[in-house]
């Protein structure tokens, strides 16, 4: 076990609960932030075969003294504590702003009195917009265009100003659009996905023109992890992407070949953004993670999408195909 005792906040979601997995598997003493709640519901974490090896801590990001008792004795975090729905940030903007922008700010602040020696914000691709040029690199403009992408920009901002302003070790990992077992049915690919197997054939979707650069979870942790160990990237953002873009329309198609079956496609207006607030298009230039690290994608589209489909498969009644999740 590694002497490091490493904290990673938003740890029952998504990308989190890989990331912890990955990190114990590795050796690490992985504290594991969750949001609390009276039923001590860990999230993805709640049946994880790394459990044992964890230290859960149930807190709320938006609180500055539940952050800091989280980070006593701490040497690294790994902070992925967020609100991520693009369509609820247009009817709760303050929450993201609570969360997002308030809740880096705990975890920045913490760590600077804590003399943290390594900090790993979560950022996103969302933060671009939509692509001036491609591939987008990381000097793209910053384009706000949704309350989300904005509280995105701004808690990266604050977290740059913290390494120009105080020298906190901070490292920005601006993830393209990630996929993979445990992703919520809000996401492109669980909602075909579950739609499909639910025995729909017409599938009920938002806008189906945009691009998206997709990167399977294993290689996306992989990506945070190896940003986490280099010097190189202190003070800046990297972006982890596939350096492959595709349509959501031929996205789609190329599942429903995966599951052997036909599709058609109906919008919902529930689903498809404000004219303005649609990003038209997504794709990832990995030259700096590339160069600066050992990264390298591992999983090809066709790879992640065949395990992604076999969990779901096997979870699907978890999943709500015929309710939009925001």
């Amino acid at each position: 076990m590694s002497a490091n005792k490493i904290l990673v906040t938003g740890a029952g979601g998504f990308i989190g609960s890989h990331l912890a997995e990955r990190l114990t598997e590795l050796g690490y003493s992985v504290r594991a932030f969750v949001r609390y709640n009276s039923n001590s519901n860990w999230g993805w974490l709640e049946q994880s075969s790394y459990l044992k090896d964890m230290e859960i801590y149930s807190g709320d990001i938006r609180d500055y003294d539940s952050v800091r008792n989280a980070m006593k004795g701490c040497q690294e975090v790994y902070h992925l504590a967020a609100l991520i729905g693009i369509p609820y940030s247009y009817e709760s903007p303050l929450a993201y702003i609570k969360t997002n922008i308030e809740g880096t700010y705990n975890v920045l602040e913490n760590a600077r009195l804590g003399n943290l020696k390594n900090v790993v914000i979560t950022s996103t691709s969302e933060t671009y917009g939509t692509a001036q040029f491609v591939p987008i690199s990381e000097n793209h403009p910053l384009v706000g265009q949704s309350p989300y992408s904005a509280s995105k920009i701004s808690a990266d901002q604050l977290s740059l100003s913290y390494w120009l302003s105080f020298q906190l070790p901070v490292k920005i990992v601006r993830p393209f659009n990630t996929y993979g077992p445990r992703q919520s049915s809000r996401a492109i690919i669980p909602t075909v996905i579950s739609q499909i197997l639910s025995g729909k054939k017409k599938l009920t979707l938002g806008n189906i023109s945009p691009t998206r650069d997709l990167t399977f979870i294993k290689d996306i942790v992989e990506g945070f992890i190896e940003i986490a160990k280099t010097n190189n990237l202190t003070g800046a953002v990297t972006n982890i992407g596939s350096g492959f873009e595709i349509s959501v329309e031929d996205l789609a198609i190329k599942i429903a070949r995966l599951l052997n079956i036909e599709i058609d496609f109906q919008t919902a207006s529930e689903r498809r953004r404000p004219k303005n607030s649609e990003v038209e298009r997504l794709f990832c230039d990995n030259n700096k993670i590339i160069t600066n690290t050992k990264w390298r994608p591992q999983y090809s589209l066709e790879q992640g999408l065949q395990q992604t489909i076999d969990w779901i498969k096997n979870n699907i009644h978890i999943y709500k195909p015929d309710i939009y999740i925001k």
